[in-house]
């Protein structure tokens, strides 16, 4: 089955309204004609709306970066699906490796979180993945093994092809560290593996994509992975000219 590439920049907690704007006018007229990848962008809360209103018309996806699984409630500091589909975002990043080990994230509220976007008609990108720790001690299938499961664990099997599934070797995020191929295809299969077990046409639809420092010169190799289906992008996103020439190594892959 074909899937369409995704490259999704998570900017993190990085840019005033003006600078997402700026960003967002440079990369547009550049990657207009690149129809065979999609490339969507994870926004800070406080840019959400500007980013929405700057892209409409493009083929440019925007993805909050983070929600709550009520749809309201007494959740101080919390924002809501209802909250996010009124902007017209397109998606959600969840899950994501800063949010689970410097904020407590667990597989629990994920367990919540993923199927109340989805129901509220919202793209979910989660991410999944593995600590050195973890790596070194010949953990990383039993730590993707139960994120996979339990995170999904409320998600209607038929649906299960309308997650995109981030893998983040956490050891590699910032660190100027990268997964080696054969690193990166092994993780990628065995978490396309995961949903196999529950459903293999679903497996087949599952956008998995490679999260851990993938920048222009190592876009290529990585995205012509076998289970790679795009990567989410973290400081290099913040750059023009590098996420372009990311986005057009995946139009290319």
């Amino acid at each position: 089955m074909s899937r369409t590439p995704l490259i999704a920049g998570n900017w993190k907690m990085h840019g005033t309204i003006e600078e997402a704007e700026e960003r967002v006018a440079a990369v547009l007229p550049r990657i207009a004609t690149l129809e065979s990848v999609e490339h969507g962008v994870c926004v800070p809360f406080t840019a959400l709306q500007a980013v929405v209103d700057s892209t409409r018309g493009s083929a440019l996806k925007v993805f909050a970066q983070n929600m709550h699984y009520a749809p309201d409630g007494a959740f101080t500091g919390e924002i809501s699906a209802p909250m996010l589909t009124e902007l017209d975002v397109h998606g959600v990043l969840l899950g994501h490796s800063e949010r689970r080990t410097l904020f407590g994230e667990t597989d629990k509220a994920l367990q919540l979180k993923v199927p109340a976007a989805l129901d509220a008609g919202l793209e979910v990108i989660l991410c999944v993945g593995e600590t050195e720790d973890e790596r070194e001690n010949g953990d990383t299938e039993r730590r993707l093994r139960h994120q996979v499961q339990e995170d999904l664990e409320k998600v209607p099997t038929e649906r299960l092809g309308e997650i995109t599934i981030a893998y983040e070797p956490i050891w590699a995020i910032g660190t100027g560290k990268v997964a080696t191929a054969e690193q990166a295809q092994d993780a990628l299969a065995f978490v396309r593996a995961l949903v196999a077990d529950r459903s293999k046409e679903q497996a087949e639809r599952t956008r998995i994509l490679y999260g851990g420092s993938m920048k222009p010169d190592n876009a290529a190799e990585l995205l012509a992975l076998p289970d790679c289906d795009g990567g989410l992008i973290g400081g290099a996103s913040l750059d023009v000219e590098q996420i372009v020439a990311i986005i057009e190594a995946a139009a290319r892959s």
